[in-house]
């Protein structure tokens, strides 16, 4: 495994961040709009802060703290996440350092929590109470942060409220707004701006993601998403969306029923979330301005949003919404995406 490293449009704001380590306040919240490496800075931030020979500021990939930080077994770093997010991510239910629950007895047999527990802010108590040991920063890498129910929430802000010696919290937030505002108030907020379209593209082709800019736009600037959902996928701009829109820009009704059957194949939350970005582009060109999401589709998009009703639009848009927070229930599949969509060609016919 190799240090994480910070990501060449977090460079800059890294080491003026980390120039000030001497004077570091205990909980930093790092935030910023998702799919723009906040977890990667988080991680690198870490490796720097244990770092015992710095380059300019940043991790020097050499050391013995480095090479431990890489082999995901510093005693000084501790990650708090979801069980479902560290499953994901490959660990071992025991890894060292890491705050999950072993995967033996009853816990074999249920779901992957998907929220960070009470009892993972309770086991970092021993841990607190220990020496660094390498007599310097102790790191604690919380994440998402929006993951935390109320009750870990408010046993973390008792942490945080009197901090240990030698510990830095490093919380990761796509939204300081869905988090307690008093855990909020106990820390410094450092704020990630997305990187530049060109950065970003030029990033995009190096990683071997081609068309980048169709990629980029499908995940709203966001390049970390911007790769994973070209990991994932075949295609930007998905070929059901083009058959819904394209025969309501000429005037005619999409074939509802086929269109339904392919997005029965298609995990629930994923559809909708095109739907949506789809309606984001809708009103856009209606605003006179150009598409986010799918450029591919502006022709289209802007006959249809020439003849649609402005509030139908935003109703359904709004509709949309509400039915993402349904979309991983249990639903009869078909049922669900014939009703969409069929919400949706009524919306944007004139």
């Amino acid at each position: 495994m190799s240090t994480a490293a910070f990501l060449p449009w977090q460079h800059d704001i890294a080491r003026s961040w980390l120039a000030g380590r001497e004077r570091f306040a205990h909980a930093w919240l790092i935030h910023g709009m998702g799919g723009i490496g906040k977890l990667d800075f988080a991680l690198a931030a870490a490796a720097s802060l244990l770092c015992e020979s710095p380059r300019d500021l940043l991790a020097c990939g050499a050391c013995p703290a480095c090479r431990w930080v890489a082999g995901g077994n510093h005693p000084d770093l501790r990650r708090i996440r979801p069980e479902a997010i560290a499953l994901q991510e490959g660990a071992e239910a025991a890894e060292s350092g890491d705050e999950t629950e072993p995967a033996t007895g009853t816990a074999a047999k249920r779901q992957p929590s998907r929220e960070i527990r009470i009892d993972q802010i309770r086991a970092l108590e021993s841990w607190f109470n220990t020496a660094t040991h390498r007599g310097g920063w102790r790191v604690a890498l919380l994440y998402p942060a929006h993951a935390l129910n109320v009750i870990s929430a408010n046993a973390l802000l008792k942490v945080l409220e009197e901090p240990p010696p030698h510990t830095v919290f490093l919380l990761v937030a796509d939204a300081p707004d869905r988090l307690l505002p008093t855990l909020v108030s106990r820390c410094r907020r450092l704020p990630l701006p997305a990187p530049g379209p060109q950065e970003s593209l030029q990033w995009l082709q190096e990683q071997g993601v081609e068309p980048a800019a169709d990629w980029l736009a499908a995940a709203g600037g966001a390049p970390l998403a911007a790769l994973r959902r070209a990991r994932a996928s075949e295609q930007a701009c998905p070929d059901w969306l083009a058959q819904l829109i394209k025969p309501l820009a000429q005037g005619q009704a999409p074939d509802i029923g086929t269109l339904s059957e392919s997005l029965e194949k298609v995990a629930a939350p994923d559809w909708l979330d095109a739907l949506q970005r789809l309606y984001t582009d809708l009103v856009l060109a209606q605003a006179k301005a150009p598409v986010r999401y799918f450029p591919s589709l502006a022709a289209p998009v802007a006959k249809v949003s020439a003849s649609a009703d402005a509030v139908r639009l935003a109703d359904t848009a709004r509709w949309l919404t509400q039915q993402r927070r349904l979309a991983t229930h249990p639903l009869n599949a078909k049922l669900l995406a014939h009703a969409t969509l069929q919400r949706v060609v009524l919306s944007c016919q004139g």
